[in-house]
């Protein structure tokens, strides 16, 4: 009966530790990150509406890349969009109802779909951050450009309209909320006018739903190893499934006129883990109070280049990080005093475009970390990351069973084979 019971607990410690594995999707990293649409009620005309939408991204990490945000919803009754600045809805729609009105509605679509107006835009067609084409930066990067505003006239509305849409994969909308009325400050700061009604519509990531495959995978080597551990096998796809396309590295010349389409399904260099993006994490020298680091980052996709691109890491030595070249960095702090993860990203007009492909297809950058006293080893893989996320995609890591080891260094049991080997242990002594 005692084997029993601890052969049950050990099991339950097995389901445990599995569930606290990344591959479980919880972001502990950004566990706030979140896209706000914000709808303020600004005036009430004879018969209209003035309304204002903003859309906040407050993710952390994860930016919108082109073609960008496409906002959508469901009006509650016969609604239509007179007039329209900073965005533009994509179908007029039937408007026939409305002849021999001075002008035709912006929109009669009962579900309009807003799209941002680009760059270059006519001033009196623009509103305050508005015309970026849909791109939205990461909160952490580029705070001033995470956000984006359009303003329109509607007809009359009795009810919120519902079935709000981003127009983004993997993100889910909420149904809007009442919150406190936003308060605008006008003529300088020295007045505040306020809008008649806010409500705010909260739509939420999940990587589950926006792909069902990995996009990026991690690979490590050591000075002190000869060994190189490569991205697993497979860890986005395998050669010949069905939607895995790639091409020979010395085909890559047939491809490169192909235009570069930014919502095409990627076509890859072919390799055993079939990634778009691969990071390589290589620890390359180790002073007497530093250790140094390089991270490569190749884009193995041949039609898409990566703008604004973002690499997210989690590692207990980055608290104690010295110096970063010729890449940005910020720490991402969630949990009061402890900072062990951070974000990298491109310097402007320098790095910031990962470009496909066989046109560069390249970046990287090194680092230098302090050896903290009583912390820092080389042992057990300490090392190397325990989590590396590529434009908010968790990448696929090698297990940490292959992670180059010290000479003569014994190797070290995580959860899974240790409880395998217990288990084993114990039904031998049961039987």
């Amino acid at each position: 009966m005692g084997f029993s019971l601890i052969l049950i607990f050990i099991l339950v410690s097995c389901i445990f530790f599995d569930l606290l594995s990344p591959t479980h999707g919880y972001d502990s990293l950004d566990p706030n990150g979140n896209i706000t649409i914000k709808w303020d009620l600004r005036q009430q005309n004879d018969g209209t509406q003035d309304i204002l939408v903003s859309i906040y991204n407050y993710q952390l990490y994860r930016h919108i890349e082109p073609p960008g945000w496409k906002l959508s919803w469901k009006w509650s009754g016969k609604e239509v969009i007179w007039d329209m600045r900073g965005a533009e809805a994509t179908e007029q729609g039937n408007c026939s109802e409305y002849l021999g009105k001075p002008q035709l509605p912006h929109s009669c679509e009962r579900e309009p779909v807003i799209v941002d107006l680009l760059p270059g835009t006519p001033y009196n067609m623009q509103v305050q951050n508005c015309c970026k084409g849909g791109v939205l930066s990461s909160f952490t990067q580029d705070p001033a450009n995470s956000m984006a505003a359009f303003q329109m006239n509607v007809g009359s509305i009795e009810m919120m309209p519902y079935d709000f849409k981003i127009g983004l994969p993997g993100y889910t909308c909420g149904n809007a909320t009442k919150v406190p009325p936003t308060k605008f400050v006008i003529d300088h700061g020295r007045r505040q006018t306020q809008a008649l009604g806010t409500w705010n519509i909260t739509c939420s990531y999940s990587p589950f739903l926006a792909s069902s495959a990995p996009k990026c995978c991690v690979s490590l080597s050591s000075f002190y190893s000869e060994t190189m551990v490569p991205c697993p096998i497979c860890s986005c796809a395998c050669q010949g499934e069905p939607g895995s396309n790639c091409v020979r590295h010395g085909q890559l010349h047939t491809v490169s006129r192909l235009p570069h389409d930014e919502q095409a399904p990627p076509i890859v260099q072919c390799s055993t883990h079939m990634c778009p993006i691969r990071v390589h994490w290589h620890v390359k020298l180790s002073y007497k109070e530093y250790w140094r680091v390089k991270i490569t980052i190749n884009n193995l996709n041949v039609i898409k280049n990566y703008s604004q691109w973002n690499l997210v890491v989690l590692h207990p030595n980055l608290q104690s990080l010295a110096q970063v070249f010729s890449f940005y960095y910020k720490p991402l702090s969630q949990y009061g005093s402890i900072n062990d993860s951070g974000i990298f990203y491109g310097i402007e007009h320098y790095n910031d475009m990962l470009l496909q492909s066989g046109d560069g297809g390249n970046v990287q950058t090194e680092m230098l970390l302090h050896k903290d006293a009583g912390i820092f080893t080389f042992k057990g893989g300490w090392v190397f990351p325990r989590k590396v996320i590529f434009n908010g995609d968790e990448c696929v890591m090698p297990s940490p069973f292959e992670y180059p080891m010290l000479p003569n260094n014994s190797r070290f049991f995580g959860p899974s084979k240790l409880c395998f080997v217990i288990l084993l242990v114990l039904v031998s002594l049961i039987l």
